[in-house]
This record gives C-alpha cells, structure tokens and sequence, in this order.
C-alpha cells in the first residue's frame, strides 16, 4: 500500500469554502473515476500563523494506481483550477510512502 501526500494553504476566510470544495466535489470527483487501486483520501487540517494548512492522503495499492490518477509524472500534484484560486500557496509535487504497518 502506499499513500500520497499532499500539503495546500489557505486564508482563514477561504478556509471553509475550501473544505466544502474537497469534501462535496473533489473527493467525489475522485471516487467517481473508479481507479483500481484507489483505496480512499484522509483530510487533515490545522491553523498556523493567520492561515489553514490541509493535508491529504491519499491510498493507492501501486504506483500504476497513482499514475492513473495523477498521469505518468506521477509525482506532479492534482490540483483542480476550482481549488487553486482558493489557496494561497500548494505543494507542486505529491510525496509517495510505503505503508509498513497497516490498521
């Protein structure tokens, strides 16, 4: 198994938009792509210094599933135009870890 991990800022006024746009479409969007080897997405989020930080997670069961995803450059983020102009500032690229120990 390895999860896909992505960082993105928002303000805190944008921070709720931003959260309904991942939750209500983005996610879906994802899940509805019926990748094989998607697992699902984790959302994290806390506020630092006058801003929002999110994290996602991402599971995938191979590279191959991430590269259906995300393209061949399966590193590059997936950051869809409706989320960027909400954010202040994302990751360009996803870091890949191996899951060692699962729940």
């Amino acid at each position: 198994m390895i999860a896909r991990i992505w960082h993105g800022w928002t303000t805190l006024q944008n921070a709720d938009a931003y959260e309904q746009l991942l939750k209500h479409e983005i996610f879906i969007n994802i899940s509805n792509k019926n990748i094989k080897g998607y697992k699902g997405i984790e959302l994290l989020k806390r506020g630092v210094n006058n801003e929002m930080e999110f994290i996602t997670i991402m599971y995938f069961e191979s590279l191959n599933a991430i590269k259906e995803f995300a393209g061949e450059n399966c590193e590059t983020a997936v950051v869809p135009e409706k989320a960027r102009r909400l954010l202040l500032r994302y990751d360009h690229t996803s870091q890949h870890y191996e899951i060692l120990k699962e729940k």
